[in-house]
């Protein structure tokens, strides 16, 4: 799955003839799964037109700060277009439009998105050899580098005027590959490996019955997915579930009994950053698995059963460098019992869940949850989506790694 997926991205389109290549770049970003807003100067409308780029970009453009021909216009609010993407790109970015970004002359409606911008931008600059070349255009360079914007470099190759050299602004294809590297590089989890476990554990009683539990995985994919958007590398070990990870990045462990969870946990935990272990496995199995069906022959039945292993405590066991995180569902006394859990476990962070809460369990939507760290520092949280949860999570794994870099 591409960095750029769910990506926000506004579109600058100034007035130059490789403006005619923003279709095919649009095209690309909605391929990739970003949305896309299109802003153009009045000049590049000569090039290319807007109905293109709104069919495209499936999103109206803008290009004025209202349509004069409208007496109800409304008006086009640069600061909401800039305040919606999470980058911006300008491409192609002409000596007029890189010149004006350079000293603020704020005469159109991209500049003025420009100016409001908080998020990453990238510039593809786009003209004739001599002028790429010109000391004014090389000192633009130099200040919007000094902004913190980031030069996407022409190429060379045949232009407009006729000539060869370098001016033209890189293909479409490339301009992505260098904004997936750009911001894959800047991953707060690029390079780390990260174990995770989810959903319940089935201990079978013969060929067709099981003891098992109403969890469905949610929490424990969510944290994958958000894991994989950060760019770890990650490993979902999943008991049932009818869930599926939405980064094909992702490696799935399908399993269903306890013990497949944790010989699959002990087979890469060695080899990880980080292990959180959401899966609610089951505490007992039966002690004697019946190999046919048990037949309804008695009033009353009873199956002994015996202790499963206990995953997290084995994993806490064997913790050298790794960054382990547990999940704790109480019903009475939760905070106390979660205190012990980390001791017992070896862990770094636990996260609380209360039976107590409404809104938060098996089979929901929605979780609240209270984050205790190794130091019994308590951290309370509101009801959240667990998309959100799991994004609280991760910032968690992220602090601990920025702390200790």
């Amino acid at each position: 799955m591409s960095v750029l997926n769910g990506k926000k991205i506004l579109l600058g389109v100034s007035g130059g003839i490789a403006a005619y290549k923003t279709a095919s770049l649009v095209r690309l970003f909605i391929k990739a799964g970003a949305h896309v807003q299109v802003i153009m100067t009045p000049a590049s409308k000569d090039f290319v037109t807007p109905l293109t780029l709104s069919t495209l970009s499936k999103n109206p453009v803008h290009s004025n700060f209202f349509n004069e021909e409208d007496t109800d216009a409304v008006w086009n609010n640069h600061v909401e277009l800039a305040l919606w993407a999470d980058l911006m790109l300008i491409a192609p970015a002409t000596a007029n439009t890189l010149s004006k970004m350079t000293t603020g002359n704020c005469d159109n409606l991209l500049i003025a998105a420009y100016l409001s911008a908080k998020c990453p931008v990238y510039f593809a600059p786009a003209m004739d050899l001599d002028m790429y070349k010109h000391p004014s255009t090389l000192s633009s360079f130099k200040a919007l580098k000094q902004f913190g914007n980031i030069l996407i470099p022409a190429e060379s190759g045949e232009l407009a005027s006729g000539l060869s050299g370098e001016g033209r602004m890189a293909e479409p294809e490339n301009i992505v590959a260098f904004l997936e590297a750009d911001l894959s590089s800047k991953l707060p989890l690029k390079g780390k490996k990260i174990l995770i476990t989810a959903g319940p554990t089935y201990e079978a009683i013969d060929p067709v019955r099981f003891i098992g539990n109403h969890s469905s995985g949610k929490m424990g994919f969510d944290i994958a997915n958000e894991a994989a958007k950060l760019g770890a590398d990650v490993i979902l070990v999943s008991g049932p579930t009818h869930l599926k990870v939405k980064n094909s990045s992702i490696e799935v462990i399908d399993v269903v009994s306890a013990q497949e969870m944790f010989d699959a946990c002990h087979l890469h935990f060695k080899n990880v950053d980080v292990a959180i272990a959401a899966a609610a496995v089951a505490d007992y199995r039966p002690k004697n698995v019946a190999t046919q069906k048990i037949k309804k022959t008695v009033s009353e039945f009873s199956i002994e059963l015996e202790k499963t292993k206990d995953i997290l405590f084995s994993l806490g066991a064997i913790k050298e460098k790794q960054f382990l995180v547990g999940f704790a569902l109480e019903t009475d006394n939760e905070i106390e019992n979660a205190k012990l859990k980390i001791q017992k476990k070896n862990l770094d962070l636990i996260v609380l869940n209360s039976l107590q809460d409404e809104g938060a369990g098996f089979k929901k939507e929605t979780n609240k949850v209270t984050f205790i760290d190794g130091n019994f520092k308590i951290e309370p949280m509101e009801l959240k989506s667990k998309e959100s949860v799991a994004a609280d999570i991760l910032g968690k794994v992220v602090l601990h790694f920025s702390e200790n870099s």
